[in-house]
C-alpha cells in the first residue's frame, strides 16, 4: 500500500491500486454503485476511506465507505441520507475525525472514523434555489492540524471565474449556527473553478486543482503563507485536461495529479522538469 497509487475510477466505479512506476492493477473494490470520489488512507488502523456521491445528483444519496487494506470489513459509515454528494475528504487520525465536502448539500462536514457523529461545520445554503447557485458548492478540502484550520473550496459555474478558497478554524464555535459563521475568510477570490486542495504544513503552503478553460484554469497552483496570510499564487502546471486530483509525496518532492482526460502524471514540486504521464486515457476522478 505504501509503494501503490490507490485511484477511483469514476466511469467503471472501480478503486484501482497503481504502483506509481508502472502499471494498473487489478480492481480492489467494485460494484461501487453512484459516482465514487474522494479516497483517505488511515495507515495507523489500517483502513482506506471513500466517498460517494450516489446514483442521482439530484438527490440526496451520497454516502462514505470504509474497507481494510485487504479488502475484508467493507462497509457504508455514512449511510445516505446523512450526506448529500460528498466529495473530497481528509482524515485526521489523531483526533478520529473525517472532514469532507459536500457539494449539493453545500456542506463541511465531519463525523468519527466509524461513521458516528456526523456534524455540519459550514453551510453555504439550504434552498433549492441556493443548489443552483454553484457558488455555493463546496468541493475540495484540506486540513492545517498544526494551525487548527480547515481550507475548502466553492467551485463557482464551470469555467466561471468565480470560484473561491475559504478557511476557518476546525471545531464550529459553542452556539454558533453552521450557517451563520462569523469566523470565516475568503483566502482567495474570482478563481476560475478550484477543486481540490493539499496542505504542506513543512511549507505552509496550499496546492489546488483548477478545473477552469485552457485559457484560464487547468492548473496546479500553490499559495504560500506567512503568518496565515497567503501570499502570491504560483502557477506549477498548465494545460492540464481539467485537473480535479492531487496527491502530495513531499519526500519525493513531487505532486500527482488526475484530469478529466484520464491522464495521471507527476510533477516535481519545485518546478525543475517537465511533467511524467504515469497512465493516459482513464476517466477517474480521485487518488490517495
Amino acid at each position: 500500500m505504501s509503494n501503490s497509487l490507490l485511484v477511483l475510477h469514476a466511469v467503471s466505479a472501480h478503486m484501482l491500486s497503481a504502483p506509481v512506476r508502472g502499471r494498473l492493477l487489478d480492481a480492489l473494490f467494485d460494484k461501487q454503485g453512484g459516482t465514487p470520489e474522494g479516497i483517505a488512507i488511515d495507515y495507523v488502523n489500517s483502513h482506506v476511506y471513500w466517498t460517494n456521491t450516489g446514483a442521482d445528483w439530484s438527490k440526496n444519496d451520497g454516502f462514505i465507505e470504509r474497507a481494510d487494506f485487504d479488502g475484508a470489513n467493507r462497509k457504508v459509515i455514512v449511510p445516505k441520507g446523512a450526506t448529500y454528494t460528498p466529495k473530497q475528504m481528509q482524515l485526521d487520525v489523531d483526533a478520529g475525525l473525517i472532514y469532507w465536502c459536500d457539494r449539493e448539500g453545500m456542506r463541511v462536514m465531519r463525523s468519527r472514523l466509524d461513521g458516528s457523529d456526523v456534524t455540519v461545520l459550514v453551510q453555504t445554503g439550504v434552498t433549492q434555489s441556493d443548489r443552483a447557485d454553484e457558488r455555493n458548492h463546496c468541493a475540495g478540502i484540506a486540513l492545517d492540524r498544526h494551525g487548527g484550520q480547515i481550507f475548502w473550496t466553492q467551485m463557482g459555474p464551470a469555467k466561471g471565474g468565480r470560484g473561491r478558497i475559504f478557511s476557518a478554524p476546525m471545531d464550529l464555535p459553542k452556539g454558533m449556527n453552521p450557517a451563520r459563521r462569523t469566523d470565516l475568510r475568503v483566502l482567495l477570490d474570482n478563481l476560475p473553478e478550484p477543486i481540490d486542495l493539499e496542505w504542506d504544513v513543512a511549507s505552509n503552503a496550499l496546492y489546488w486543482t483548477d478545473r477552469g478553460s485552457m485559457s484560464q484554469g487547468s492548473t496546479l497552483n500553490r499559495c504560500r503563507f506567512t503568518n496565515g496570510i497567503p501570499g502570491k499564487i504560483e502557477t506549477l502546471l498548465s494545460d492540464l485536461q481539467e485537473g480535479i486530483d492531487l496527491a502530495l509525496d513531499t519526500a519525493h518532492d513531487e505532486v500527482i495529479l488526475s484530469d478529466l482526460g484520464g491522464i495521471l502524471r507527476t510533477a516535481v514540486l519545485s518546478g525543475t522538469s517537465q511533467p511524467r504521464i504515469i497512465r493516459p486515457g482513464i476517466p477517474m476522478s480521485s487518488l490517495s
